[in-house]
């Protein structure tokens, strides 16, 4: 079976990634996968390839350069992050299929268990993006006829490790958060980049509730597989 824990809140990004690190470099072939939930203290993280031009305006939050693929993203209070500690030999699956398999999972619980229509994946940008209303009035000041139209905001960013055949890192869902530090950077590397959270979309739960049904729906699309 899959091991599903929480861990303490809010924690330090720096010491959960070394942590995973370690998960990782241990296991054996007999070793259960693993989802960690965790809910971090505010902080910019660096993908292998990030540039440091996509990190605008900082401020105060650190910024943790580390191991996943990807730019730039904001992790903090509000958003559940899912970690991965996965076997993808147990499963057949190569990395491309697996992170495919990720989006999925989180379209899926957007869809069918909060009721979102659209939630989709952006080609070229990993994540899952929602469509959002846009009014004209932000794309052409002083023009405020009532018409909208819609443009796809980031509601939950990607990134993972493979480390002899095993993940970590995974994938983070926005709950009910403070959205501003995302303004501080381009998000995952794309300028202008819109993101949104689930109460942003009219959708009002914790991020105890929204881990715990993030949690249900990774276990279904990862069924446990027996150790040898």
């Amino acid at each position: 079976m899959i091991n599903v824990r929480w861990l303490p809140r809010p924690a330090s990004y720096t010491t959960v990634w070394q942590d995973m690190r370690a998960f990782t470099e241990a296991r054996t072939s007999t070793t259960r996968d693993e989802i960690w939930l965790v809910e971090h203290e505010p902080v910019y993280t660096l993908g292998l390839a990030g540039k440091t031009e996509h990190v605008l305006n900082p401020g105060a939050i650190p910024i943790v350069r580390t191991d996943r693929g990807g730019q730039v993203t904001y992790h903090g209070p509000g958003q559940v992050v899912a970690y991965c500690l996965f076997d993808l030999r147990r499963y057949g699956l190569y990395v491309k299929e697996y992170v495919n398999r990720l989006e999925e999972v989180v379209i899926n619980l957007l869809q069918d268990g909060y009721g979102l229509d659209g939630a989709c994946r952006k080609v070229g940008a990993p994540g899952v993006y929602v469509p959002i209303d846009e009014t004209p009035e932000a794309v052409s000041p002083g023009l405020n006829d009532g018409r909208t139209t819609k443009q796809l905001a980031k509601i939950a960013a990607l990134g993972i490790k493979v480390r002899n055949g095993c993940t970590y890192h995974g994938v983070a869902l926005n709950v009910e958060m403070d959205l501003t530090p995302f303004l501080g950077i381009n998000p995952c590397g794309y300028e202008g980049l819109v993101t949104v959270d689930l109460a942003g979309c009219g959708v009002h739960t914790t991020v105890s509730e929204a881990g715990n049904l993030l949690a249900r729906y990774l276990l279904q699309a990862f069924p446990a597989r027996e150790t040898s």
